[in-house]
């Protein structure tokens, strides 16, 4: 339970006592954003295969099975991509954007990173139990360590309840995270283009001084020069960002604070050990 306000923490705690197959539940002490979840649960589970699910039921727990058979088969990670996404226009066209960026600048292949219904083999969940990034996005860091990966479609529906907590700047910070923190490619296109932009304005500087010389003063071009100006005084802001955004992430790590806190843990004590009769 990620810092939820409504009903959640007593739902778990209801099923956790309802059901002896439920081994633990985390309670985190406020809200650390949904990966910082997934990864506290990596790191409390010895499972053989870890199944990770939204619960707002968009994507229905019948199809866990076919996650099972598939990492059963061999494969090591298993994605999944919705069928008939049940999201607003813009949520499935900006994801359309990241995933395009993303293929291009990343060794990632994630054809749709907002799913979260995902299985992953031990091995994966090793790997990323040893990682130690503040900011991440497990099912890209899981894939980067996976032997055999594979995806599968899946049924969406609408959500069966509640709303969903990511905000439009919540969304754009989790996107940047995806790209900057797999890559460095954006910062060295960025600088091949800035390259390109200083031999274009050399280029033009020429330009002007020649026809300086041949005919004399011209002020008809001063609006196009301005806009010029602009363009580029735009461009150097973006490429600031860009460069801001990975050191950033430098003193998110840098700081050594924790990645998330469990405010309480609800577990089952470890059955006493049978005493033998002599």
């Amino acid at each position: 339970n990620d810092g939820s306000r409504d009903r959640s923490a007593g739902l778990l705690r209801a099923q956790f006592e309802a059901r002896p197959d439920v081994p633990r539940v985390l309670l985190f002490a406020g809200n650390f954003g949904q990966h910082r979840a997934i990864l506290a649960g990596f790191a409390c589970t010895q499972a053989r295969y870890v199944i990770t699910l939204d619960a707002d039921l968009q994507n229905p727990p019948e199809e866990i099975g076919r996650i099972l058979e598939l990492l059963d088969a061999g494969h090591d990670y298993v994605g999944t991509i919705r069928r008939q996404r049940q999201d607003a226009a813009w949520r499935r066209y900006a994801s359309r954007l990241i995933n395009y960026i993303r293929e291009r600048t990343t060794r990632v292949r994630i054809t749709d990173q907002g799913c979260m219904f995902r299985g992953y083999a031990r091995a994966v969940v090793d790997a990323v139990n040893q990682c130690s990034e503040y900011n991440t996005f497990v099912p890209a860091l899981a894939y980067t360590f996976a032997m055999r990966p594979t995806e599968i479609l899946v049924a969406h529906a609408d959500r069966g309840g509640g709303q969903s907590k990511y905000s439009m700047l919540r969304l754009m910070q989790l996107n940047f995270d995806l790209m900057t923190g797999f890559s460095t490619v954006p910062v060295q296109l960025f600088s091949a283009f800035g390259i390109f932009v200083s031999l274009l304005s050399g280029l033009l500087f020429v330009i002007l001084m020649v026809r300086r010389l041949f005919f004399g003063s011209e002020a008809e071009g001063v609006f196009t020069l301005f806009a010029l100006a602009f363009m580029f005084i735009g461009t150097a802001l973006f490429g600031i960002g860009l460069v801001g955004e990975y050191v950033g992430r430098i003193y998110d790590e840098v700081r050594h604070r924790p990645r998330y806190i469990i405010g309480a843990v609800l577990e089952r004590p470890p059955a006493p050990a049978r005493s033998e009769e002599p």
